[in-house]
């Protein structure tokens, strides 16, 4: 005797059911257990089924839509108007930053603007007169070294000042600050914000995260066994489990030449249609790249049930007196695609084969 359980849908209830075992191992299903779990038999299919390379992955976007904005000097927060989510512009002002150390450094400049106009002067003054034989080659030489080295710390913190975003005319008119802006380098959604006002960061401190999500693509991670069957253009099909079961799609457009951690190979994807979905950087998608096609029998993925990593199929041998009879037999199976289970020995069984496709997991699987 065997048994299955099935659900009444009415009333959420489970309902075991008996099944008999013929003497010659086939299993019997009266008509009216048939019917009440909603069984279904169906033949084997033969189609055109694609040849797929599973990999994981996730979206991104191309480095350059991605930066991290940090401070040239440290200092404190002094304004940081933004919260994760918001929207910035190429540009714009993020945050401002005080520091005392920037007014030194402004300081230092004007000084050596004041010592460049007597350095150069003398400098001139030494080399008339050195080439007039009037004064030392050592006097020549140390008005040299003296000019060109203010010369050199004057374009240094010139140089200086414009990372910090202070203007150097601004100063050499009096005008000095002990604040800094940063400006947004892309346009873009923040989406980190590491600091919060009044908090000191120094120069190595990431402060606030911006990507541009209007190009984004797929990554994927494809193992070094597979990755000779890739290549550019083949179609990749990917779905984010975690947000829908909607499938979409993408094409293979660089192929990586380095193998990375778990013997894995970069594979970067262009995804179709894009700007109707909103995908979001960081999310993991379950993906596949279709390498080719091949013709192949198959079953809907409910007519195949795995016991004891084995799997089998339940083929309708006879009905008799309202009663359908059912032998248990064990297929290859090598992938599965649209609902349908390829089966490898599909040439062991009959056109006119019918098989269990709905329900056999109520007689096999338990």
């Amino acid at each position: 005797m065997a048994s299955f359980t099935a659900v009444n849908c009415g009333n959420g209830k489970k309902e075991t059911i008996d099944t008999s075992t013929a003497g010659d191992g086939l299993i019997m299903v009266t008509k009216a257990q048939f019917d009440q779990v909603g069984m279904e038999l169906g033949t084997l299919q033969e189609d055109e089924f694609p040849i797929l390379v599973r990999a994981a992955a996730i979206i991104d976007v191309p480095t350059e839509n991605r930066s991290v904005v940090g401070a040239t000097m440290g200092g404190y927060i002094k304004t940081l108007p933004f919260l994760i989510g918001d929207a910035v512009r190429k540009g714009q002002v993020l945050l401002s930053i005080e520091n005392p150390e920037f007014v030194t450094l402004q300081q230092d400049y004007m000084e050596v603007i004041g010592q460049l106009d007597y350095l150069r002067s003398e400098y001139n003054r030494q080399k008339t007169m050195f080439d007039e034989n009037i004064t030392s080659q050592k006097s020549f030489l140390k008005a040299e070294s003296e000019y060109k080295t203010a010369q050199a710390k004057y374009n240094g913190l010139n140089k200086h000042l414009v990372m910090l975003h202070i203007s150097p005319e601004n100063v050499e008119a009096g005008n000095v600050t002990s604040t800094v802006t940063i400006f947004s380098p892309i346009s873009g959604s923040i989406t980190q914000v590491n600091v919060t006002k009044g908090s000191y960061v120094a120069p190595s401190t990431p402060i606030v995260e911006i990507i541009d999500n209007d190009h984004i693509h797929i990554e994927l991670s494809v193992f070094e066994k597979d990755i000779m069957k890739i290549k550019k253009g083949q179609e990749i099909e990917f779905k984010i489990p975690e947000v829908s079961s909607e499938t979409f799609m993408a094409e293979v457009y660089l192929v990586g030449t380095a193998i990375g951690e778990g013997r894995t190979i970069k594979v970067h994807g262009h995804l179709k249609d894009e700007e109707n979905h909103n995908f979001l950087t960081g999310m993991f998608v379950e993906a596949s790249i279709v390498t080719d096609a091949v013709f192949s029998k198959a079953l809907p993925n409910e007519s195949v049930v795995n016991v004891d990593d084995k799997d089998y199929v339940l083929v309708l041998v006879k009905e008799e007196e309202g009663n359908y009879y059912f032998r248990e037999m064990e297929v290859k199976t090598t992938d599965s695609y649209g609902g349908y289970t390829l089966i490898e020995n599909g040439a062991d069984f009959k056109p006119a084969d019918r098989f269990l496709i709905k329900g056999a997991f109520n007689l096999l699987g338990e």
